[in-house]
């Protein structure tokens, strides 16, 4: 593709480095609106400068991708509501052998749902309980964080769903769910194992001390084996009021925080207040019932006096009238119990079969996909088929999908293709294209080392999208099976490529952030601590890696 006019060179070149920074830096002091407004202002700006029309602008949103996405991301919150993770986070507890054991099984565990419900969800839901359970057992934070956050970046390659990049490659290239797993299993197979013995290597001495001291007198017994099984998962969900609208909330929030002492003593006086009223509400039932039954009491005896066989009489029937109320409460306590039982043991099974099916609707997913079917379609369907299972109004479920990522996704792609039309990318591909062929060792080196950095710097998804379909045709020029590899090995190193920084990922943000802002026992995890693991790990588990990718 011939380079654009200047002008148009030029301006998309700025409309993609606002949406570059905004992407990468979403808290700039001069812009802060964040990822998926950036991506948006990107979009526009590529319209409003004319590089690229309104209908190409339209016709570059990719909706099987979107599809996709939102189906995998509907079944992730009913597999969390079927306590899924919850399992998860028990099997990674369940008869421990000390950090080297748990280390390990964090690995396995964190690469195996990755690959299933994609790694930014494991890592959600994950990051808390593995940061509990190292405090649990007074370990470092530091070695666990890492081994969940390396992990599910690995684990993540195996299958289109693992992560975004690779839904748009399944999408681009038309390789099945099938022939997807099978080319990249091995090397996602052994790159987890390299990745947890280099884990263990890096930290061996560090977990092979019995108790951390510094941990055990900062954190004392605030993680206590109740808080541990306890413990609820949780997507990234949307805000959701009942009480009151968002109008009302926000005024409440305001006031509140412009009074510093109303705050602090806010929830005192409303509970003083409650308590007050329903003590002054008890007192005068008190006394009302006392005052009749005072009365009655009176009336009985001036009625005895005068009429001793209507004493005796009165007396045997308050006798008879106590007994009789004392049988029948404990007979209505009983049957009440029996009755609370009997609702309780259905709702149980109820809760069984409704859990049953979440899991054999994702079964059925899953074997679809392998089958070949179309993978957007199925995935909808799957989410669809768990909405009607639930039976009950799905907004607090769908208020749980990320549609933030999905209008991100929207933004991304109209301004990487209007970035592309200013034939920049075709450009630089032309100069690399000599040197980074697959069929060479040399080719693949380069290509993997161009890969990693475009990955890291520009995101893996735009890399995918700026490079994929380039790296593929050239490849295909070889062979088709050359063209198919190509794109696996896309796949491979741009999603490895997110352990090099902690920037790399979006699920390494999300551990940092998640374990930052854990109440009580939070961690930071630093940009230096994680790159002196990070390269290390990359460079050895993306070259183990690229000589185990095949093509079917």
């Amino acid at each position: 593709m011939a380079m654009a006019a200047p002008a148009k060179v030029v301006l998309g070149c700025i409309a993609f480095g606002i949406f570059w920074v905004l992407a990468v830096f979403p808290a700039v002091p001069f812009l802060p609106i964040g990822r998926t407004a950036g991506s948006l202002l990107g979009a526009m700006l590529m319209v409003i400068f004319r590089v690229i029309s309104p209908d190409d602008a339209y016709d570059a949103i990719d909706l099987p991708i979107l599809g996709l996405l939102f189906g995998t991301m509907v079944v992730s919150v009913f597999l969390e509501k079927a306590d899924m993770f919850k399992y998860l986070g028990k099997l990674l507890s369940w008869k421990s052998r000390g950090g080297k054991d748990l280390l390990f099984r964090i690995c396995i565990v964190s690469a195996i749902s990755s690959a299933l419900f994609t790694n930014d969800t494991c890592c959600v839901v994950l990051t808390e309980f593995v940061l509990k359970l190292a405090r649990q057992n007074n370990l470092p934070p530091q070695p666990f964080l890492l081994a969940l956050a390396s992990s599910s970046n690995i684990g993540s390659a195996a299958t289109p769903m693992g992560n975004p990049q690779n839904l748009v490659i399944a999408v681009q290239s038309g390789i099945s769910f099938g022939n997807f797993l099978a080319g990249l299993f091995p090397a996602v197979l052994v790159g987890g194992l390299v990745n947890a013995a280099i884990l263990l290597c890096y930290f061996w001495k560090l977990l092979s001390v019995d108790k951390d001291e510094e941990v055990a007198s900062t954190v004392g017994e605030v993680v206590a084996e109740a808080d541990m099984t306890s413990h609820r998962f949780s997507p990234a969900t949307m805000s959701h009021l009942t009480c009151m609208n968002s109008q009302e909330f926000a005024s409440a929030m305001d006031s509140f925080a412009r009074s510093p002492s109303l705050s602090g003593e806010f929830g005192h006086t409303c509970s003083l207040r409650c308590r007050t009223n329903s003590v002054d509400t008890d007192v005068q039932n008190a006394s009302g019932i006392e005052s009749m039954r005072a009365s009655n009491a009176s009336r009985e005896v001036a009625e005895g006096a005068g009429n001793p066989q209507r004493e005796e009489g009165v007396s045997s029937r308050r006798v008879c009238r106590s007994f009789s109320s004392r049988r029948c409460g404990s007979r209505g306590e009983a049957s009440l119990q029996a009755s609370e039982s009997k609702e309780t043991s259905m709702e149980r099974w109820k809760g069984r079969i409704w859990k049953t099916c979440v899991y054999l609707v994702t079964l059925g997913m899953l074997i679809s996909l392998l089958m070949g079917l179309n993978m957007s379609w199925t995935a909808i369907t799957a989410a669809l088929a768990l909405v009607v299972l639930d039976f009950k109004d799905a907004c607090p479920c769908l208020e749980k999908v990320s549609y933030s990522l999905l209008i991100f996704f929207c933004g991304m792609f109209i301004t990487v293709d209007g970035f592309n039309k200013t034939g920049i990318p075709s450009a630089l591909w032309d100069f690399l294209e000599p040197y980074s062929r697959i069929d060479r060792a040399s080719g693949v080196a380069l290509l993997s080392l161009v890969i990693l950095v475009l990955s890291n710097v520009a995101s893996n998804v735009a890399t995918v999208l700026l490079l994929g379909a380039r790296i593929a045709a050239s490849a295909a020029l070889i062979s088709p099976a050359e063209g198919m590899r190509a794109w696996l090995i896309l796949a491979w190193v741009s999603t490895v490529a997110g352990n090099l920084t902690l920037l790399g990922s979006a699920a390494n943000l999300i551990v940092c952030e998640q374990a930052r802002r854990v109440q009580y026992f939070s961690y930071n995890l630093s940009f230096l601590g994680h790159l002196r693991f990070g390269v290390p790990s990359t460079l050895v588990v993306t070259g183990i890696g690229l000589l185990l990718v095949r093509s079917y």
